[in-house]
This record gives structure tokens, sequence and C-alpha cells, in this order.
């Protein structure tokens, strides 16, 4: 068994890194209940919320937060068991992951935009033949989060104890300390049986799925409120739906990136996926169910036609990267041959592999430039809320903070990896995100 160095996951301060993760632990769950009562039950208001704490003090919390109902529990079981038979029995190419510090190399079946049309087609057509009325997953939303809440953390439990007695491969073992295995993972691949991947299936089957399921949800349940879908709730709905059709595109290509490839499967990634993304990524729709806003039809263009843009730019960049590994440099990238860095590394095992290091295209300009139209595609999907409550932004403003520090935390695993190799890259590509400023 390798064992994980705690070194490896502390790239802030140990204290910094105790208290950031002691305080998500803590704090995430009742911020999913808050953000839910203040966006359906406190109109958007975060002053209204705040005056129901100060007149009846932690009280508050026992009295609005929403107990997991049998509905609730069934929902659940329902789509997580639908998306797990999707995921084991649709039919999809055979993809490798990269090679992991372990000298393993993962499989994947690649079958997410399959899964993914045959969810929106199926929950459309429940709802168009009157079988399933979306309407009641918004009405038991808070419900639903709740039994999220405490579902997945004995969930992360479970994977936590795996890891110790049955770890899926060599990329697994502990720090030494347990809260740092619980929040980052024991391991890094999980897989039940040798054919279903636990992180596929909590960060893009159930995660990224339930995004788009509850966009839908959101604009549906303002059209049978209303007799209509407001112009801002569609154009926040195109958006994310956009997006989310991008991803399970590039779904193999999301397998090589930090959060599979590096991320180990603990409450960081996996509550995350399974709670926050859901709760949290569909903010601004679950704000516009309320609060419809005319946009006209020109504004409501000139911000769709800017989202899409952002979003193209963000797949592009991971395009570029993707071809430009799959060739191994040998392609074209803007119209002539890759500037690249040819670095060499040694893995735990003590064997050196070499790497190449992209420097020209969208990663000659910065080296996370593509967190940057994926922050404003963000922006553009929750502008048409406009600007009279900050809550809708809260989305827009964590995406920021989360990108900013995962590009830190890319830098300093690169640094660490590559040593002088990765030192000549910065010296060519200067600009962490923002050309000309960070």
């Amino acid at each position: 068994m390798v064992v994980k160095e705690e070194k490896t996951q502390m790239v802030h301060s140990p204290i910094l890194t105790y208290f950031s993760m002691l305080s998500l632990l803590s704090l995430c769950p009742p911020f999913v209940i808050l953000l839910w009562y203040t966006m359906v039950h406190a109109d958007g208001s975060i002053y209204q919320t705040f005056d129901l704490f100060r007149q009846n003090g932690l009280q508050a919390f026992y009295d609005i937060w929403p107990k997991p109902s049998m509905t609730a529990w069934k929902i659940i079981f329902c789509y997580g068991a639908f998306e797990a038979a999707l995921q084991l029995w649709l039919p999809g190419k055979r993809v490798e992951g990269p090679i992991s510090p372990a000298g393993n190399r993962p499989v994947y079946k690649a079958n997410g935009m399959a899964a993914y049309a045959v969810t929106l087609i199926t929950y459309l057509s429940l709802w168009w033949f009157g079988i399933l009325n979306p309407s009641i997953i918004y009405d038991h939303l808070g419900e639903i989060y709740s039994a999220l809440i405490y579902g997945s953390f004995i969930f992360c439990i479970l994977l936590y104890l795996k890891g110790h007695v049955a770890p899926s491969s060599t990329d697994s073992g502990s720090s030494g300390n347990a809260i740092i295995d619980f929040y980052w993972g024991m391991e890094l691949y999980p897989r039940i049986g040798k054919n279903f991947d636990i992180k596929v299936f909590t960060n893009c089957r159930f995660g990224m799925m339930s995004w788009a399921v509850l966009a839908l949800t959101y604009c549906i349940k303002q059209y049978e409120t209303n007799g209509k879908a407001s112009d801002s709730m569609l154009v926040n709905t195109a958006l994310m739906l956009i997006y989310i059709t991008k991803f399970f595109w590039w779904e193999a290509g999301y397998w090589n990136t930090m959060d599979i490839a590096h991320d180990r499967a603990g409450f960081y990634i996996c509550w995350g996926c399974l709670v926050w993304v859901p709760s949290i990524y569909t903010s601004p729709g679950m704000y516009l169910v309320n609060h419809p806003v005319n946009l006209g039809i020109q504004l409501s263009l000139y911000i769709l036609l800017a989202g899409i843009l952002c979003i193209y730019v963000n797949y592009d960049c991971d395009r570029q990267r993707q071809e430009f590994r799959r060739t191994n440099g040998k392609c074209v990238v803007w119209g002539k041959a890759p500037s690249k860095i040819t670095a060499t590394y040694t893995t735990s095992s003590g064997e050196t592999k070499t790497s190449l290091l992209l420097t020209s295209g969208w990663w000659g300009i910065s080296r996370h430039f593509h967190y940057l139209p994926e922050i404003l595609a963000a922006f553009f999907w929750t502008v048409p809320a406009l600007f009279s409550h900050f809550l809708p932004y809260f989305y827009v403003v964590f995406l920021t903070i989360l990108l900013f520090d995962r590009a830190k935390r890319d830098d300093d695993r690169c640094r660490s990896k590559y040593g002088k190799y990765w030192k000549l890259y910065c010296q060519k590509v200067p600009y962490r995100i923002i050309p000309g400023m960070y």
C-alpha cells in the first residue's frame, strides 16, 4: 500500500489547512439549508434570514431545517439507481486515464453523453406525459437537500472505511491523520467491483447530471406557476444546459483533470459533488423561480451569446490541450506547430518519465487560462437575475475562489513534480490565470 504523506496535501500552512477543513466540514451543510431557505422562503433576501436569526437565535436553525421525508429519499434513490444503471449498462468507448502516482492506469467506459441524453429525454418525457411533475422535486427541495446532507456524510464515512479495509488499488493509504483522511479521502480510484467507478458516479453521473435535471426543474416550475417561463429563466437554463452538455461531450477529458487524477475520494470531492453541486451550482435558477425578470429580446440575446462564447472558449482550451497530449505534441495549435517544454519527472516507484508542457495557444496566455471563461460563463448565466439581491451571485464568487485555489494547488503540485522544468515553464508563461494581472 502506498502511504500518502500528509505534506502532499498541505499546499497552505498546516494551521490554515486544518482550519479550512474543519470549517468546511462544519459550515457547508448548514449553509446549503440556509441558501435554500433564503432563496425559496425569504425572497432571496439575506437580510430577512438574518433578521429571523436575530429574533430567534439558533432555534431558527431547528425551525427552518427540513426533515428528510420518505418522498425525498425515494426521489434520491430512484435517481441514483437510474444513473448507476446507465453508467453500468449503456455502451461506451473504452478510455484509459492517466498513469497514477503508483503506476496504475484506470480504464473507463465513456458513455456520459449517452447517459446525459437518456436522462434528459426520460425526465422531459415523464413530465410531458403526466407521469411525473417536476414541481414535486421543487416542492420537496429542502427535504431532498437535507437527506443528501445526511446520506452523503454516511457515504463518505463508508468510503473512509473502505479505504482502510478494502482499497481498490495501490493508489490508496493513510496520512496518519483521521481528519485529513476523511476530508481528502483514502483512495484515488475507488471502485465497486471492476467496472463501477465511484468518483465517476459522484462527480459526473450524480453531481453534474443533477445540475441539468434541476435546471430543467426550476424552469418547468416557473412555467407551471406563472403560465410561462421568463426570458431570464430561459437564458439561465439554456446556458447551464449548454455548459453541462459541453461537460459530458468532453467527459473523457475530465478524467485527466485534478478532480479525478489527483484528488482522492473523500468529503471534499464526493460530498461536494453529491450535495454542494446540486444545491449551490443550481442556485441562480433556484432564485429565478420566484423572481422572474423581463430582460427583453435584445439583452437576452446579448447575454446568451456572451455566455455561449465563454463556454466555447472554455471547451476549446481543454480540447487544445487534450489534442496536444493525444498526439504527443504532433498537432497544430492556432495554425502552427505548438511551442512546448519536454519535462522529465520521477514517479513514486522510482521510474523516470517524460511529459510535454504546452506553452502556446490558450496555454501560452496563462497557465490556467481556461478558468477565466468558466468564471465568466457562470456570471452570464447568473446576470439574468440582475442585481436586486447578492445571493444569486454566491456561486460566481465561490467558483472564483475555488478555481483560484485550484490553480495554486495545481501549480504547487507541478512545481514539486517537474522541478526546474516547471520553473522554465513559468518563465515562458508567467501568469497563472488572468493575463497581465495574475
